[in-house]
């Protein structure tokens, strides 16, 4: 698990550092690619764009609604967290959470250029998250959960620091039917968002499994031979052979599930 912790991590802060820079540029690539409508991002930061690294944009599915506290597990340059904060409102919050020093030092940048109030960037890990106990009204993460080796936990804490009646809403990769175990094993396509994949199914159990209810897994995105290709490209497999493989078998999906409106911080499910 720590190595897998740290190859995420020194993977991100590098993203930071290139969104950062002068001559940064938005990485190509079938999972992050054409997320953002143009009119989200035109007002934000381009360091905020150009460090964007997920598959989806649950901030459009979340339905977050004026004075609504929002959490993001896994935050980056903070292009969900500045979203939701115009969608919340002065009158709400947006907290963005994220363990790198590098992408923390450009989120609250790129909160500063875009004069986001009621904005707050924590550092912490999402198996450990730094708020107490039914605190936020919606959860969303864009593409970051898969990369946790401890997923059980991440979903634990995101069920112990809704309120009741809270939303659990992301954008993950997700997996549909078997998938070769050397794309488990292999540390490179973990950090890239598709080897620490769960089955769709999976998902839903374990969310079920923390306390939550109203679980449904809506693909948006189904990735094909020619987008197996491209993210499998430079990482030492057999592309032509492997793409075959797990053609139409990963998804960019967005997870919806609903913390009951009597759950309890105690309920089994939430205590270690």
């Amino acid at each position: 698990m720590t190595d897998i912790k740290e190859a995420v991590r020194e993977k991100y802060s590098q993203a930071a550092v290139r969104a950062g820079s002068c001559c940064g540029t938005r990485p190509s690539d079938p999972i992050t690619s054409n997320l953002y409508s143009d009119q989200e991002t035109g007002a934000l930061p381009e360091a905020a764009v150009l460090a964007s690294l997920g598959c989806g944009n649950p901030t459009a599915l979340a339905e977050l609604k004026p004075g609504e506290t929002v959490l993001d597990l896994g935050s980056g340059g903070g292009i969900d967290v500045l979203l939701s904060a115009r969608r919340v409102g002065p009158t709400g919050k947006a907290y963005g959470l994220d363990m790198t020093d590098e992408m923390l030092a450009l989120a609250r940048e790129n909160q500063k250029k875009a004069g986001a109030s009621n904005v707050e960037f924590l550092k912490g890990e999402i198996e450990h998250i730094p708020l107490p106990d039914n605190s936020v009204d919606v959860i969303i993460s864009n593409c970051v959960i898969n990369l946790s080796a401890d997923k059980d936990q991440v979903i634990r804490e995101a069920f112990r620091v809704l309120r009741p009646g809270g939303r659990f809403a992301v954008s993950d990769v997700v997996t549909r039917g078997k998938v070769p175990e050397q794309l488990r094993q292999d540390m490179l396509l973990w950090v890239g968002c598709i080897a620490g994949a769960l089955d769709e199914g999976d998902y839903s159990a374990k969310l079920k499994t923390a306390g939550f209810e109203q679980v449904g897994v809506e693909p948006t995105r189904v990735y094909q031979i020619a987008d197996a290709r491209e993210f499998l490209a430079g990482k030492g497999i057999d592309v032509d052979a492997m793409a075959k493989e797990v053609d139409g078998k990963f998804l960019s999906a967005f997870i919806r599930a609903t913390k009951p409106a009597m759950a309890s911080c105690c309920a089994p499910s939430c205590c270690s």
